[in-house]
């Protein structure tokens, strides 16, 4: 789509903020996808708000091709949105050496971005320069409700935790044991910060920095059981230890973390590759069920702002996502455990 001033941008942005202006109540403290262009009319651009902060999102490649687009927005959402303190431009495209746009992000108004946000009651610390991310993803909101409301008592471990939202959402909601595990410690430290807000323990055995590959067998070599598994890795890496692909091999990492579900647990499969049709992930599923000793409990919706609402959507996905509603593909899996185990 064109991105100068006489373009459609504006009444897009309009149509998508009146649709979300329920989520907007001040003070406003949550996080909220005030418009997803992929979606909504302009593939270049994804606004959000993190408490009192805009990030604006420039997919855009080149980035400067994105340059006017985000101009555009940032002028209407401090118009539109004056409670707003600060504003955090993201170029996905930059480059290392760029000094005009930013993978981290660059601030274009006001001074401190915000360092924390609260969902359902609970604090979460917030890095808006980790990496290309915004650290708090929102497409999982609805995934941490009901962390909050099914989890009490039960033990979980948090795999690909990322900065370990779902473990502090679970912790929130009264389990009695946590390990958060990512690759990365620079994500942990955010976890543990995340616990610190909410007074949770945050004892050195509750994070673990290594591989999930190499953590898992640990984890089964000395018989540890868990009522609840998160199974969110990103949709393609490759360590020394093994390869994940969302495309192609989902059902070998739910059978590495199986042998590790107590009887009756559950494991949340969370798939994000988006050029995955929703119908084959849920056949891979149904077919790891076969046997009973899974079954599909519950598919998670993802939220409304963050894939645009049936009123202000103008372009499909890739592919069809049905039975989900998104490339995102939220599926909680119910374990029987085997005697002989």
């Amino acid at each position: 789509m064109p991105t100068d001033s006489s373009s459609a941008l504006p009444s897009l942005l309009s149509a998508a903020l009146a649709a979300r202006c329920g989520l907007l109540a001040e003070p406003h403290d949550g996080v909220v996808r005030l418009f997803n262009g992929f979606l909504e009319g302009c593939p270049t651009l994804v606004a959000e708000v993190y408490a009192c902060t805009l990030v604006l999102i420039n997919h855009a490649n080149p980035p400067a091709d994105g340059l006017a687009a985000v101009e555009e927005a940032q002028g209407f959402y401090l118009a539109q949105l004056p409670w707003l303190q600060a504003v955090w431009v993201k170029s996905r495209h930059a480059g290392p050496a760029d000094a005009q746009f930013s993978r981290e992000g660059r601030l274009t108004h006001g001074s401190t971005p915000a360092r924390e946000v609260r969902e359902h009651g609970v604090r979460y610390a917030l890095d808006l320069t980790l990496n290309q991310d915004t650290s708090f993803y929102p497409d999982t909101r609805n995934l941490r409700r009901w962390a909050l409301d099914q989890l009490s008592g039960q033990r979980v471990l948090n795999t690909f935790a990322h900065t370990g939202s779902l473990g502090v959402a679970a912790l929130a909601g009264g389990a009695r044991r946590v390990i958060q595990l990512d690759r990365a410690r620079s994500f942990l430290e955010l976890a543990r910060a995340s616990h610190s807000l909410n007074a949770f323990p945050a004892a050195p055995e509750s994070f673990w920095a290594g591989d999930f590959f190499a953590a898992v067998s640990r984890l089964k070599r000395t018989g540890q059981l868990f009522d609840c598994i998160f199974l969110d890795p990103p949709f393609f890496s490759t360590s020394a230890q093994g390869t994940v692909n969302l495309v192609s091999e989902s059902a070998r990492l739910i059978n590495k973390v199986r042998p590790l579900l107590a009887d009756g647990g559950r494991l949340v499969a969370v798939n994000n590759a988006l050029f995955l049709p929703g119908a084959e992930y849920l056949r891979t599923l149904e077919e790891l069920c076969a046997d009973g000793y899974l079954s599909i409990e519950e598919l998670l919706p993802i939220p409304d702002d963050c894939i645009g609402y049936p009123s202000t959507r103008v372009r499909p996905l890739p592919v069809d996502p049905a039975p989900f509603n998104h490339a995102t593909k939220i599926a909680i899996l119910r374990a029987k455990r085997k005697v002989a185990e």
